[in-house]
């Protein structure tokens, strides 16, 4: 540990919850340099939804590579991303009867959340956005702007503009759309006439918070009356994470710009983009571009994946099943352990448990760590225990994480009741 510890910057987060060094993986495990296996209950995140070095993605990688195909090549057109972009259209977009056209934005999430904010107020010409309450879009600044979360956005330095924040569905009981129209409706509110709306069906990082449908349905329909672009994020909850491979197909709605990262590129390989309605795409030449705008070898495994998971309902009739049963596991533990366990949150296999407290849900994931699972923690206090196993999880593996973390909130019980009473 050493090399880290003397070399490595103190931001790092995840390494300082599962301090060890890890050397391999395949499926749903991590392995350590001496060998000790780990089911993986993070998933990088949300970025590895199939897997450690999935078989098939890694071997059409490795044919690609084999015969020298283009690694580098700035937004240039390219054999990879011609493929990439016909599997997208014909797989993911015509049988959903979309119309979106895509940009290829720098590899990371945030910058695919930043060319959509950008995008919103040129074609609009307005400035204001409006984001939601525990929403998390990022953490360069005008993504952060739109974070909710304090302890980013109390790293800035600057003061932090252009966002209006909203309640999300449910936040404090409040009716946050009703209050929205209202100001839109009301000269005197003080709302600026905002650009767009940036939402997230399903909050991530803000603790597995769940737009219902007609919530959804209410904000676009209120988005379409006042000429407001609706913009959601699907960086964390889209690829299938929630059981449908973008999280606000259950609502029926057609967003006008989407965000998508993390595990459109199949493989763990950073790749992000926009996907946007055709009469959005005013950008000139190069107005937002970087280096890394279009990484090949991410178009390779992203097609695979497309082609492999995407043809047929195979994969979203597994996610059913396993969270389902994730679901029955939860509520039986909510129900045995309700001094520490509070309510189930989430979808799909995008689920968690909402514990008493940040330091409860800590608990349950250091013993889970202990036990051999790698679980995070998420929401304002980090007291959501977050379920993020791969989407191609077998059953006896699932299994095995749900048996886990049974046990581990079986051991951390007596200790927080004996502390309660």
């Amino acid at each position: 540990m050493n090399i880290f510890n003397e070399k490595e910057s103190n931001v790092q987060s995840y390494a300082n919850h599962f301090p060890v060094v890890f050397a391999t993986a395949k499926g749903s495990c991590l392995y350590s340099e001496r060998g000790d296996r780990y089911l993986d209950f993070l998933s990088g995140a949300g970025a590895l939804n199939y897997g450690h070095n999935n078989a098939i993605l890694k071997q059409a990688l490795l044919d690609y590579i084999d015969r020298d195909g283009v690694t580098h090549g700035l937004d240039m057109y390219s054999q990879a991303k011609a493929e990439f972009l016909q599997a997208f259209e014909h797989h993911i977009l015509r049988p959903r009867m979309l119309d979106y056209k895509l940009q290829f934005t720098g590899p990371t999430g945030t910058n695919a959340v930043e060319a959509a904010l950008k995008l919103a107020r040129k074609v609009t010409g307005r400035s204001n956005v409006i984001a939601f309450t525990n929403g998390f879009h990022g953490c360069s600044y005008g993504a952060l702007a739109a974070t909710g979360n304090q302890h980013h956005r109390g790293a800035a330095g600057l003061h932090l503009h252009g966002i209006q924040r909203l309640p999300y569905d449910g936040y404090a009981g409040q009716d946050g759309l009703k209050l929205f129209e209202t100001m839109l409706t009301d000269g005197s509110s003080g709302m600026d006439h905002p650009a767009a709306v940036l939402v997230e069906t399903v909050q991530g990082e803000g603790g597995l918070n769940v737009a219902s449908e007609s919530w959804l349905q209410r904000l676009n329909s209120l988005c379409k009356r006042h000429k407001i672009l609706l913009i959601v994020d699907d960086i964390q909850a889209g690829c299938g994470r929630t059981g449908t491979f973008f999280s606000f197909e259950p609502a029926g709605i057609t967003p006008d710009i989407v965000t998508l990262s993390k595990s459109i590129g199949g493989y763990g390989l950073p790749m992000s983009l926009v996907l946007m309605k055709p009469e959005l795409d005013v950008w000139e030449s190069g107005e937002h571009n970087g280096t890394f705008r279009g990484n090949n070898h991410a178009f390779v495994t992203a097609t695979k994946a497309i082609e492999t998971y995407w043809t047929n309902h195979d994969l979203e009739h597994h996610i059913g099943e396993c969270a389902q049963e994730v679901t029955n596991v939860v509520e039986k533990m909510i129900r045995r352990y309700p001094e520490l366990l509070s309510r189930r949150k989430g979808r799909g296999l995008m689920q968690g448990v909402e514990c008493i407290s940040g330091e409860v849900a800590e608990k349950i994931a250091r013993e889970c760590f202990n036990q051999g699972m790698i679980i995070e923690t998420a929401g304002p206090d980090d007291e959501v225990l977050k379920f993020f196993c791969p989407l191609t999880i077998s059953s006896d593996e699932l299994k095995e994480g749900l048996d886990i973390f049974e046990r581990a909130t079986e051991t951390v019980a007596p200790q927080y009741i004996k502390k309660a009473s």
